[in-house]
């Protein structure tokens, strides 16, 4: 097994370098890595249905797609992740022991008693320090965890709350849990750990390598059509209360695109709004695309006293 140095903290680039690895290196590997703050979300997940938006954007959090299914799970620099890249020996596929066990006898060397709980968590007084997720490709298993060591708790919580009456989705929702960090327990940092489970046969990326990575986080993982467009289809829904009126939004959207759009209120307009329902068919459900269609309009002959802008922060995106 060779160890992969990984430095880098980019969020894309990490879950595009575990795809390369997984499509390009044939010896089994095991890599240590940290992400500066992001929302990784399960491949099966609806992004909008699991993240704070609002939240996420004031605190520049990145929000990345995984290959492997689960929950979404957040991420900053206190948090390590690990990955392990190898050949898939009969049943190991949802056999997490087989993975987690060294995590949790290297834990034990700084005196840490944690231990593999429910399906896919090792937690400590029952309190979750490690969610894990694993995917077969070909004849190889991925498997990954992270390691909560020092997190950001405000962020963590913040930047994963979101309205559930909001969205109606059809995709896999994430499953809240207790949890906590592993310096409550004993006086270890990230680097201390790091030192503890690295490997003699090390492998540095070559800028080969990198290019690799870098081209498959433009193709894919920096991708709105990855990150967010990937999501099941889903119902979103938000009224919002302005001097001039309400306004209620009810828009489907499949593969990203929104499909119907119905928009009510007592707002006042000049125009049928069905124009405006019918601008927005077939537009990416994100900011940009959004904004851009409505910007087609003189907003205040449809929506009385309301500016495009209050009317995005009704639209989700």
């Amino acid at each position: 097994m060779i160890y992969i140095e990984n430095n880098f903290t980019n969020p894309y680039f990490n879950l595009a370098l575990e795809e390369y690895l997984l499509n390009n290196f044939d010896e089994d590997v095991f890599m240590l890595w940290q992400n500066e703050k992001a929302i990784i979300v399960g491949k099966n997940q609806n992004t909008l249905s699991e993240i704070n938006l609002d939240y996420v954007k004031q605190r520049d959090i990145a929000v990345v797609r995984r290959l492997t299914g689960g929950g979404a799970v957040f991420h900053d620099m206190g948090n390590l992740n690990f990955t392990f890249i190898v050949k898939n020996q009969g049943e190991w596929f949802s056999n997490f022991e087989k993975f987690t066990t060294p995590i949790i006898d290297a834990l034990a060397t700084f005196g840490v008693c944690a231990k593999l709980s429910g399906r896919n968590d090792i937690s400590i007084d029952d309190k979750k320090i490690s969610g894990n997720a694993q995917l077969v490709h070909k004849d190889k298993i991925l498997h990954h965890g992270t390691l909560l060591f020092n997190a950001d708790f405000s962020d963590l919580a913040n930047s994963l709350n979101v309205n559930e009456e909001k969205i109606k989705s059809k995709g896999v929702q994430s499953v809240k849990s207790r949890v906590t960090n592993i310096c409550e327990y004993a006086n270890v940092s990230v680097v201390d750990f790091k030192n503890r489970v690295s490997l003699d046969n090390l492998y540095h990326l070559s800028e080969n390598d990198i290019a690799c990575v870098n081209k498959l986080v433009e193709e894919k993982y920096g991708t709105w059509e990855w990150n967010f467009g990937y999501s099941p289809k889903y119902s979103y829904k938000k009224e919002v209360y302005f001097p001039s009126g309400s306004v209620e939004l009810n828009i489907d959207v499949e593969k990203g695109i929104i499909r119907n759009v119905k928009i009510y209120g007592d707002f006042f307009a000049k125009y049928d709004i069905i124009d405006i329902e019918n601008a927005l068919k077939g537009v990416r459900h994100s900011y940009e695309d959004v904004k851009s269609s409505l910007q087609k309009f003189n907003i205040n002959d449809y929506f009385l006293g309301i500016s495009i802008d209050e009317l995005l922060k009704c639209m989700g995106v």
